[in-house]
């Protein structure tokens, strides 16, 4: 037999291809074995969407730090521009101690405008409110215009 090959068979292997699980009374466990990285890590919780106010955020030490460094350095420019107020009233002939009242009342405004600047500036969230804004803001504008009055002497 010449043209004759002999037939086919199906290879041998040792994997039947597909096969249904095994039937077992207890279901496999569906949570993993193992503790994910992030199970130690606290939940951060963020706001809905509710359109309830955010709440004010913490500020920091550095920020009040900074801060309050900057505030003193104000302060200090201010007192030479009390002091160079008070000269200028003194030059145009103003009274001493009238000067020097208008010279003072010029430094308590700039302090209380700049005050309420620092504030807003180091958590405009917590401080930026009609309660603590508006009374350094209301007392250093009612000490400029008085000394601006009372250097009119």
């Amino acid at each position: 037999m010449q043209g004759t090959q002999p037939p086919a068979t199906a290879p041998s292997q040792s994997d039947p291809g597909f096969k249904l699980p095994e039937d077992s009374a207890t279901p496999p466990d569906p949570l993993p074995q193992t503790v994910p990285d992030t199970a130690g890590r606290p939940v951060e919780v963020l706001p809905g969407t509710t359109n309830a106010p955010l709440p004010a955020t913490d500020t920091s030490t550095r920020d009040l730090a900074i801060g309050a460094v900057v505030f003193i350095v104000l302060l200090v420019v201010y007192f030479f521009v009390r002091n160079a107020y008070v000269h200028h009233l003194v030059v145009r002939r103003v009274a001493p101690s009238s000067a020097g009242s208008a010279g003072w009342l010029l430094f308590v405004g700039l302090g209380f405008l700049s005050a309420a600047a620092v504030l807003a500036i180091i958590n405009a969230s917590k401080f930026l409110t009609f309660a603590v804004t508006g009374p350094l803001v209301a007392v250093g504008l009612v000490a400029l215009v008085a000394a601006l009055f009372v250097g009119r002497r």
